[in-house]
């Protein structure tokens, strides 16, 4: 498995890159979120790298984080989804982006995609709803407390202590919307329990 490659970019033309480690040149394929981050050509680049091995060919994708390439990894497992439209996800969403639509379960936000029709993003949702935030608790967690506001460590136990109770996110959120920004973690769950009461 080739985890990383480093070395000179010598091509770009979207998806693919042509990337030169020690004279041998690697073709690689990578999200938009990537490629905008590249460096200019000439100059050394190192991505992490996914290995995909088929009847027709070795296949090689490149991404700028490992947050990038789990997402990918994980878009993979999903059924009907090959490497083209998890890639497609990625150009048209970030990590975090993903990780949040996942989480609200919003189909809305993935058919924008070119290619992914409203049952593949329903698919795509609920076989991603258990497996991304373990893949990116730090991700999915952040988005999800940025998203209910205030600051990201209090807002994220709150939430995390509000699923272990056996809330959904959407529920979580909506109570933690209604929380002053200085709230600590302690008051915050005991407000949010108070709303989800009486909900």
């Amino acid at each position: 498995m080739i985890g990383r490659i480093s070395g000179l970019l010598l091509e770009k033309n979207p998806p693919q890159i042509l990337v030169d480690a020690h004279g041998v040149g690697y073709e690689l394929e990578v999200p938009m979120s990537t490629f905008y981050g590249l460096p200019a050509t000439g100059t050394q680049v190192s991505l992490h790298t996914h290995l995909a091995i088929r009847e027709d060919g070795h296949f090689l994708y490149g991404f700028a984080t490992d947050e990038e390439r789990t997402a990918f990894r994980q878009l993979l497992k999903v059924s009907g989804i090959g490497a083209r439209t998890a890639l497609a996800v990625l150009s048209g969403l970030s990590v975090s982006d993903l990780a949040q639509a996942v989480a609200l379960q919003e189909a809305g936000r993935l058919v924008k995609i070119p290619g992914i029709g409203k049952k593949t993003a329903e698919r795509l949702l609920l076989e991603l709803r258990d497996k991304l935030g373990k893949a990116l608790p730090q991700v999915a967690g952040a988005r999800l407390a940025a998203v209910a506001g205030g600051a990201p460590d209090a807002k994220s136990d709150i939430l995390n202590a509000l699923l272990a109770l056996g809330y959904n996110e959407k529920e979580a959120l909506g109570a933690m919307k209604g929380l002053a920004e200085d709230t600590g973690v302690s008051d915050g769950i005991r407000q949010a329990l108070k709303l989800l009461s009486k909900a």
